[in-house]
């Protein structure tokens, strides 16, 4: 159960990581900003979902090794369902209304619980390793 523990809450990192950094500054550079948003827009839902399975089978599967790193994965479901389902559609609409402040706001917001989210996904890798 360890070694599963271990894998999943890796790749959870290693996901959130790249996507956080790698994927969307790729879009960035090699398309223009209006269809890298598209990209992004059509990619969230995806990634969300993925975060919420994955931390939630990591978290399963520490339970039993370590429940500070599984409660740090709950964390990490617990956050990304309001971020998936609350506030994710709230940047779209902030982006298609113009409401540039709000979106600023709402990005700002969404970039902080995303690297915190990370980082509870790393403390909890550390932990498990």
């Amino acid at each position: 159960m360890t070694a599963l523990a271990v894998l999943l809450t890796g790749l959870l990192f290693g996901g959130m990581t790249f996507y956080s950094f790698a994927f969307a500054g790729f879009l960035f550079r090699h398309a223009s900003p209006e269809e890298a948003g598209r990209l992004l827009r059509l990619a969230f839902p995806a990634f969300y979902l993925a975060t919420i399975v994955t931390a939630g089978l990591a978290a399963l599967a520490a339970f039993a090794i370590d429940r500070t790193a599984a409660l740090l994965l709950l964390a990490v479901v617990l956050t990304t369902i309001p971020a998936r389902q609350a506030l994710m559609p709230a940047i779209n609409r902030a982006t298609d209304t113009g409401a540039k402040d709000r979106f600023a706001w709402l990005h700002g917001a969404s970039v902080a619980l995303g690297l915190a989210q990370i980082a509870a996904a790393g403390w909890a890798l550390l932990r498990l390793a």
